[in-house]
Parts: structure tokens; C-alpha cells; sequence
């Protein structure tokens, strides 16, 4: 297949994304080829002679075989666990120099293989997960880019401070969190978590250690930022961080997708909420909560907004569901397993160790608990769309549809992300749709797999079925990784695509740096 790739005019090598690359697997990725290349014993001693320690061997290897998607496996040739921003500038000049592939793998979290390494060197940042340094004052941390979320909202939390935004599964480690966006039940507020990163430093394809922010060494923090690993390693991080306070929280509830959406784009519109969100169980529970922070917006909120969304609270919900069910009694089925996820669900979000005087007080263990507990499973299926927001309802809609034709049952998460004002050099070829402003707006499309064995054609034409209604509807992904190589040039042009190509190249001469992700 390698062998197919045109060469682009004044390259060396095939071209990775071109438009026919991936020919004969009409939008479907298989496994990359694995790297197998006669550098490796020169490279191990080249590493070793700087004292950079690698590990080999399957009883090593095999404990990252695959990642949380587990769809695609590979095996490397040997781990390099992080020790130091030192030790990885080392690690990326040797595999420059002998062309030898590095995965950076941090939580593992990814779902189309992009932190599993199929040859070369896996480099495991999970190691370098320290906080070095809060300023309560300036209201800013800086921490090792292996440490998860989870680790990093303890530490803050002893200072009474927290994060802005992150992802809901803490375990995501906070730099790959920034290569890829982060987005939260808050992102309509604050952004996404690459949006509160106010410096990092990084170590490029190269080895050169370089700080980098908005204003010292621009070009490379714009790149690095959802940039995918493409343009460097990112080692520290300097992150914004505010107050700790508990939370208020609201349900309504919803049997129309369309009418919840344009509820909580009307909450995102006019700041009515200091979190929003869209949980659902198919498309017959849909839940959008409202929460917030102070008592103050709280009061604003009942008095201008609560009266214009068209969701129930729990009893009217109750009742509605039952009188629609009593007229269509061919499905009792579905009420009685909206039922009984009900029963399952709903104590998580109300638990007495986590509430307090009818406000939550650890919303990052709550979500990631709940969320993960009874919308994950051991295979993380979740193709997902990033869309405008005049374009994000029939995107939902359509989603749905395709959900309801692949699987019995499923979930759709729903969020805004607000934009920077000056998003566009920071976001370029990301998750944010092209030229899109003021909002995006996110879907992850979940099924439940609940122990059913499904092949990976299934799962892959359910992917494929996604993302081509991003294509046709002008969005983005999240997790552009992976599988969607194909997709790249149909989402973002051929203009923009040769230019990171051609940045990449030049950052990356041996193009060695998360090789399989997109380039």
C-alpha cells in the first residue's frame, strides 16, 4: 500500500495524506506498517552511550499493545519511560539521526491508535507528573505534562484553587490534553483546556528544549497547541487556574435532541450558566444541566432564563415519558431500559460524600466517575464532530441517526466551546472547524457496547458513517488522528495541508515524531 503513495514535487518520501492514500480501504484505516528498520541495534547503542535507559522485550512491550479505542495494536521495539526534558531531548536527536519512529503515549486515552506505537521507540510521560510550582497569587500552576488531570485538581485543590477547563476523563494526561483540545461541561465560558495554557515548554522533533508562549517563540506554541504531537514534545506546562468553589447543579429533561440543543445554545449565547452540557441515553433522555459557581449567577439565571427552557424537571419528565410509552406499547422495551438506567444513573450524580448543602463539591470526580463508569466500557468507541453552531443540530440529528442504525444503545455528549478572539493561528488544522467564530460546538457519539462482542468493520464503517457527516457538513473532529488521515485533505483543503506538511517536514526532517497520527 506504502508503494502507491504519490511524491509530491521536491520531497522525499511518500506523501501520508495524500488523496488517494488510503486507495483499496475506501475511508478505513488498518493498522500502519510497522516499523522494521536495520538502525535499530546502532540506535539502542547510541542511547544507551548517553545514558537514556530503554527498555525491550514483550513482557514490556505488551502492556501497550493498544489504547483505550482498542482497535488498532502495534508493538514497539522498546520504552522509554520519561525521566526528564533532559532525557527526552537525547532520545529525539538519536531517533533523528538513525530515523527510528517515537510515540508519545501519556494516559493511553486515545481512541484510533494515535499513542500506540507500531515500531521505534513508545515514549511513556506518565512518569513526569509532578507539580512544580502554584502561584495563588497570579493564579497560575505549572506542572510536568505527564501528570493526569485527576492528580493535578488534588494537588490544586489543597491550595482551595482548581482548574478552568479539562476533559471529563481525568485521567488524561494534561499534555496530550493540550495536543488535542480538552473540552468540558464549562468550555461554553472558558474555552477548551489547550485555551488556559499560558506557556509550555517543549521539546522539538530535533531535541531542542524551547519555552514557548504567545509572545517568546509564538510560531512553535501556535503549532504545539492542538497540534496533534507533530511539532514537539511538550514537557511542562504553565496553566491558568482560579477559586475553588462547589457547585449548583440543574437538570432539565428533554425527549427532543433539537429543542435541548437550542436551549443550551441560548444559555451559551447570553452567559446564562457558568456550565452547560447535553448527557443523553439515546435520543429519548436527553438531559441538558446548568450549573454554577455562585449563588449570584444562580439568582440571574431563575429570574431571566430558567422560564424560557423547554425541559422538564424529573417528575415532568417522569410523566411524559410515561404517557408517550401507554400510546406505543411495541416499545416498552426501550421505556423499561431507560428505566432501569435511570435507577443506575441518576444516585451517581446526587452521591452524600460528594454534596453538601445541595451543592456538589468535587464535580471532577463526579463526572469522570459517573461518565465513565456507565457511558464507558473497555473499548472506547467514540467518533465525535466539532461544527459550527448553526450547523451543530443537523449534525447531532444526523448522528443520531447512524447511532440508532449501528446499535441498540447509545449516548451523545454534548458541548460549546467559546472561542478565543484570536483563535485562528493557535487552531489552524485542529479540532476547531475552519473560519468558524464566537462558538464550536462538539458531539461525541457513544454506543453502549454492554458486553456485546461487535467486529471492527462494524465499529469502523459506525466511524466512518461520522465523520463523513463532518466532511459534508464543513466541521472537524476532536481526536484527529489516526483513521482519519484519509479525511484530512477533504476537511481542510489541500492548500492548508501541504502547508503543515510542509512545516512539519521542516520540524521534523525524518519525519520520526507520532509518525502514524496524522502525517
Amino acid at each position: 500500500m506504502l508503494n502507491n503513495f504519490p511524491v509530491e514535487p521536491g520531497t522525499v518520501g511518500p506523501c501520508p495524506v495524500a488523496p488517494d492514500s488510503l486507495r483499496g480501504i475506501t475511508r478505513q484505516q488498518t493498522n500502519p506498517a510497522r516499523w522494521n528498520g536495520t538502525s535499530w541495534p546502532v540506535f539502542v547503542a547510541a542511547l544507551r552511550d548517553d545514558g537514556v535507559e530503554l527498555a525491550e522485550g514483550a513482557s514490556v512491550c505488551d502492556a501497550y499493545v493498544t489504547d483505550a479505542g482498542g482497535t488498532a495494536y502495534g508493538l514497539p521495539h522498546g520504552i522509554v519511560l520519561a525521566r526528564d526534558t533532559e532525557q527526552i531531548s537525547c532520545l529525539l536527536k538519536a531517533a533523528q539521526t538513525h530515523h527510528v519512529p517515537v510515540t508519545v503515549r501519556g494516559g493511553g486515552l486515545t481512541t484510533e491508535g494515535e499513542s500506540v506505537a507500531f515500531g521505534g521507540v513508545l515514549l511513556d510521560m506518565s512518569a513526569m507528573g509532578r507539580v512544580l510550582r502554584i502561584d495563588a497569587a497570579a493564579l497560575t500552576v505549572r506542572a510536568e505534562a505527564g501528570i493526569f488531570w485527576h492528580s493535578l485538581a488534588e494537588e490544586l485543590r489543597r491550595e482551595n484553587l482548581d482548574y478552568l477547563s479539562a476533559p471529563l476523563n481525568l485521567t488524561s494526561s494534561v499534555g496530550g490534553t493540550l495536543g488535542v483540545g480538552g473540552v468540558d461541561v464549562n468550555s461554553a465560558r472558558l474555552g477548551c483546556s489547550a485555551d488556559q495554557a499560558l506557556s509550555l515548554q517543549v521539546v522539538t522533533p530535533i531535541g531542542e528544549i524551547v519555552e514557548c508562549s504567545d509572545t517568546e517563540n509564538a510560531e512553535l506554541f501556535q503549532r504545539v497547541i492542538l497540534g496533534y504531537g507533530q511539532f514537539g514534545v511538550i514537557t511542562e506546562a504553565t496553566l491558568r487556574v482560579r477559586p475553588y468553589t462547589p457547585l449548583s447543579m440543574h437538570y432539565y429533561y428533554y425527549s427532543s435532541l433539537r429543542t435541548a440543543i437550542e436551549d443550551l445554545q441560548l444559555l451559551d449565547r447570553n452567559d446564562a450558566s457558568d456550565y452547560s452540557g447535553i448527557l443523553t441515553i439515546m435520543d429519548c433522555a436527553v438531559n441538558l444541566l446548568v450549573a454554577f459557581d455562585s449563588e449570584e449567577r444562580e439568582v440571574a439565571f431563575r429570574a431571566n432564563w430558567q422560564s424560557r427552557l423547554r425541559g422538564h424537571g424529573e417528575l415532568g419528565f417522569v410523566l411524559h415519558m410515561a404517557g408517550h410509552y401507554a400510546l406505543r406499547p411495541w416499545k416498552l422495551g426501550e421505556a423499561w431500559y431507560l428505566l432501569q438506567r435511570k435507577h443506575q444513573v441518576f444516585p451517581e450524580f446526587r452521591r452524600a460524600e460528594y454534596m453538601q448543602d445541595g451543592r456538589m463539591h468535587d464535580r471532577s470526580v463526579v463526572f469522570s466517575r459517573a461518565v465513565w463508569k456507565f457511558w464507558g466500557s473497555r473499548q472506547m468507541v467514540i467518533p465525535d464532530l466539532a461544527m459550527p453552531a448553526d450547523r451543530f443540530i443537523e449534525a447531532v440529528e444526523s448522528g443520531n441517526a447512524v447511532c440508532r442504525k449501528y446499535f441498540p444503545h447509545y449516548t451523545l455528549y454534548c458541548v460549546g466551546i467559546r472561542l478565543r478572539p484570536d483563535h485562528q493561528p493557535h487552531y489552524e488544522m485542529s479540532c476547531i472547524p475552519p473560519g468558524v467564530q464566537g462558538w464550536a460546538y462538539g458531539c461525541e457519539f457513544e454506543p453502549m457496547i454492554e458486553g456485546e462482542v461487535y467486529s471492527r468493520d462494524h465499529f469502523q464503517a459506525f466511524k466512518n458513517a461520522i465523520y463523513d457527516i463532518g466532511v459534508d457538513l464543513g466541521g472537524s473532529y476532536y481526536r484527529f488522528g489516526g483513521m482519519m488521515k484519509g479525511y484530512i485533505r477533504r476537511v481542510f483543503g489541500d492548500a492548508l495541508v501541504d502547508r503543515h506538511l510542509a512545516l512539519k517536514r521542516h520540524a521534523d526532517p525524518a519525519m520520526i515524531l507520532n509518525r502514524d497520527v496524522i502525517f
